[in-house]
């Protein structure tokens, strides 16, 4: 049976609203009186009419006796009426007055509690639900679109909550040289929601509570599977595949590893003696220093052994995960070239004269020589002659105006050099001033960069005229015409002057340094391409030329290319007390160690140092420039540069001097003081 418990101003109000929240009448209910309206003294201590009806179920109203039996057995059962009057509408049972305060807190709210929704109706309030995303509230079975909601007693409601699930991602994958294969794992997950309890109030929103809870679905059996068909049937790492298939956050795994090859070691040559030159003052047997003997040049006898050469070592096969054999890189011997005063008994380099050994490395490429020494007691002039000599030089005495001094070892000069040229394979030490002079130290290193440039330009425009040549020689035309039968010297011919204009003065170019410089070039190949070259490019020749003779001869043009790419070891280098009017080159290091140097032009492939006062001309330094002081004054026009990659140094500068790093300049408009430049991240100079 349904009853409710309902109040009001007196006990018939009471029974009104009741009635009214049943729907139903006086006749279809049993009223029961809790508690009767009392009015107080002065509006204090005013009680309300409390009654609790309930609904009469039609079968057992069927078998109802005389209600007015009933009523006489009630007054039977009384016990006696209390003495006090005044107290006889008061109810003193806790239960009951719990029992009306719990009732005057629900009506009119909804709350939630175990997930399901509650409301007790008001006649005046209807209390309200606000549902969110991702949940769906039915009324009566039937979803309730409306954001917010009207509850109502009369109805039954459901709530429900989406539950998300997101699959677990992974894939596979194999690098290039199938050495190394990962798992790359990103684990699923199950959001688990539930429904917050809500307290009773006239207006809830609908909260809930959410767990994700991490599911990986990645098993063995699907790792195995891909690995099948990837073939993959070496290196796998068990331990790695456990990881993955287990892994709660996103993850790559390494599960089958391959073997890589072993390198091996090109040949190489051990050096026996010592090649340093050492510099140092030494006291001599009596105690006293000897100031002439300030450096100590090495030096071989007949007979002793230079170096020893090794064979290559070659490397250790390796095997990709799908077992293939990954075979190790070619190793290379040393390709050595020997000089005078050097032989080579088996695998050892043996001096067959005295003197200074010299040992040039470049990449594979070393050269072993013995150096000679000519020393030159007095002037270099119209009375001596111009020296030239294979070894190293040593001028005692000054070298004049329209002389030249030629070494193919080391050159030293212990007083000036006036209006002359030095030219060295070595180094260039002059220990007095230079003056409009020309000094070029490590010049056949130079000549080689220069022609290895020229060759890497040759060999690009010949693999574009092979290409062509291929294509055109597949055509029905060429097939068909005299050409097929003549060889490809008249098809060059017409290449070179429909397509390939460039490469004939290219060519010219590369000649004419071979022929100026054939007593700097110790090997043979730059001149043996210098006659392929005019041969197949510039002379009328009707000799038959095959497309292999070009292939060869561009294969030659890379290999050099490559090797004038490889720096030398020792490199040359120009020490000098100070320079006047002169241009200085050299392949490595300048030192400019006294004054200074004025209106000169140097160029120095690896560092430039200037320990006086740089003042006028033009200054290079691949590897970088370092100057005490630059400029002057009279605001003398001064340039230093350096690549784009490379700093400048200098202590002071003077107005009017100027920098360059790559293709960015910039002159100073006033002096500074300890000056560092190079190019920033944006391509302009920073000076600090």
């Amino acid at each position: 049976m349904k009853s409710i418990v309902s109040k009001g101003k007196d006990i018939n109000q009471a029974i009104e609203i009741g009635l009214g929240l049943l729907e139903t009448t006086k006749d279809e209910v049993t009223i029961e009186i809790i508690q009767n309206e009392s009015k107080g003294f002065l509006g204090l201590g005013t009680k309300e009419g409390i009654v609790k009806l309930t609904k009469i179920d039609k079968t057992i109203k069927e078998n109802e006796v005389d209600p007015f039996d009933i009523m006489e057995d009630i007054v039977s059962d009384m016990p006696e009426v209390l003495e006090n009057p005044l107290n006889q509408n008061e109810m003193t049972d806790p239960d009951i007055i719990e029992a009306t305060k719990e009732i005057d807190l629900l009506i009119g709210k909804v709350w939630v509690k175990g997930g399901h929704l509650y409301c007790r109706s008001s006649p005046t309030h209807y209390p309200m639900v606000t549902v969110p995303n991702g949940v769906k509230l039915f009324k009566n079975g039937q979803p309730v679109t409306e954001g917010t909601a009207i509850i109502s007693e009369q109805d039954s409601y459901e709530i429900k909550v989406e539950e998300k699930v997101k699959e677990t991602k992974w894939s596979i994958s194999m690098d290039d040289q199938r050495l190394r294969v990962l798992v790359k794992v990103e684990p699923g997950y199950k959001l688990n929601r539930k429904i917050v309890d809500s307290e009773p109030d006239d207006h809830i929103e609908l909260r809930v509570d959410e767990v994700r809870e991490v599911e990986n679905t990645l098993s063995y059996a699907d790792v195995l599977q891909e690995l099948e068909s990837l073939h993959v049937k070496h290196g796998f790492n068990q331990a790695e595949i456990i990881k993955a298939i287990g892994v709660t956050v996103p993850s790559t795994f390494e599960i089958a590893t391959g073997i890589k090859p072993k390198p091996g070691k090109d040949g190489w040559v051990e050096v026996k003696v010592d090649m340093n030159t050492s510099e140092g003052l030494k006291e001599n047997e009596d105690g006293r220093i000897d100031f002439r003997e300030i450096k100590k040049i090495p030096s071989v006898d007949r007979g002793q052994l230079i170096a020893i050469v090794h064979p290559p070592v070659p490397g250790e096969m390796g095997y990709t995960v799908t077992n293939e054999p990954l075979p190790a890189k070619q190793t290379f011997p040393i390709l050595l070239k020997t000089g005078k005063g050097v032989t080579v008994v088996e695998n050892k380099i043996v001096a067959t004269q005295s003197g200074r050994p010299v040992v040039e490395t470049r990449g594979q490429l070393v050269k072993v020589a013995i150096m000679q020494k000519l020393i030159h007691e007095g002037n270099v002039d119209l009375a001596s002659g111009n020296i030239r000599f294979t070894g190293d030089v040593e001028i005692r005495g000054e070298v004049k105006e329209g002389m030249k001094v030629e070494a193919e070892g080391d050159l030293t000069i212990y007083q000036t050099v006036n209006m002359a040229t030095l030219t060295s394979s070595g180094a260039i030490i002059a220990k007095g001033t230079v003056i409009g002079s020309e000094v070029s130290a490590g010049k056949n290193n130079l000549i080689i960069a220069e022609l290895g440039h020229i060759l890497g330009n040759l060999h690009q425009q010949i693999t574009n005229l092979i290409f062509v040549i291929k294509q055109l020689s597949t055509s029905t035309a060429f097939k068909s015409s005299d050409l097929s039968r003549a060889g490809f010297q008249p098809l060059i011919r017409i290449l070179l002057e429909k397509k390939f204009q460039n490469l004939p003065p290219l060519a010219k170019k590369y000649i004419d340094i071979v022929k100026m410089s054939e007593n700097y070039l110790q090997d043979e190949e730059w001149k043996e391409i210098a006659l392929v070259v005019n041969k197949l490019f510039l002379s009328l020749t009707n000799e038959v030329t095959s497309l292999e003779t070009i292939a060869g001869l561009s294969r030659k043009m890379k290999d050099l290319h490559e090797l004038s790419k490889t720096p030398v070891e020792p490199d040359s280098y120009i020490t000098i007390s100070n320079s006047l009017n002169s241009r200085l080159y050299c392949s490595g290091n300048i030192l400019i160690t006294d004054k200074g140097c004025i209106n000169s032009r140097v160029h120095a492939g690896g560092t430039l140092k200037i320990s006086g006062i740089l003042r006028g001309g033009e200054v290079y330094g691949r590897l970088g420039v370092e100057i005490n002081e630059v400029g002057a004054m009279s605001g003398t026009s001064t340039l230093i540069a350096v690549p784009d990659d490379q700093k400048i140094h200098i202590n002071k500068i003077m107005e009017g001097s100027s920098i360059k790093i790559g293709n960015q300049k910039y002159t100073f408009s006033e002096t500074r003081y300890h000056v560092k430049a190079h190019l920033g991240k944006d391509g302009k100079i920073v000076i600090q």
